[in-house]
């Protein structure tokens, strides 16, 4: 298993916020089945103010290039995704086609 942290910014709106939250407690069927097909075998999104950090645990073959490929062969990813950048802005030096930035572990208590 491998293990990613992922950090993200949404609009300083606490409508737009709310709306947000309301969306993933009932996140589509066809996004949680595209999420596991692609090898993610846990997620959570937690948020403070508007920062959300993303943790998500994978299968060893997992690749971020691999997952990019199926969700663009998925109109329903396509759809979500689309839905939730009226929510979200890309934090500063984030690539321009990069919404969520993965961050670099520097610690782990073992």
């Amino acid at each position: 298993m491998k293990k990613y942290v992922l950090t993200l910014d949404l609009k300083n709106d606490p409508k737009l916020i709310e709306a947000y939250e309301a969306y993933h407690r009932s996140v589509w069927p066809e996004i949680e089945q595209s999420i596991r097909e692609s090898g993610i075998r846990s997620m959570e999104i937690f948020r403070w103010a508007t920062r959300l950090v993303m943790t998500i645990e994978t299968e060893d073959d997992f690749s971020f290039e691999k997952k990019k490929s199926l969700d663009s062969d998925n109109q329903k990813v396509r759809e979500w995704e689309e839905l939730m950048s009226g929510f979200q802005q890309r934090l500063q030096g984030a690539g321009e086609d990069e919404k969520w930035v993965q961050m670099k572990p520097i610690y782990k208590l073992e």
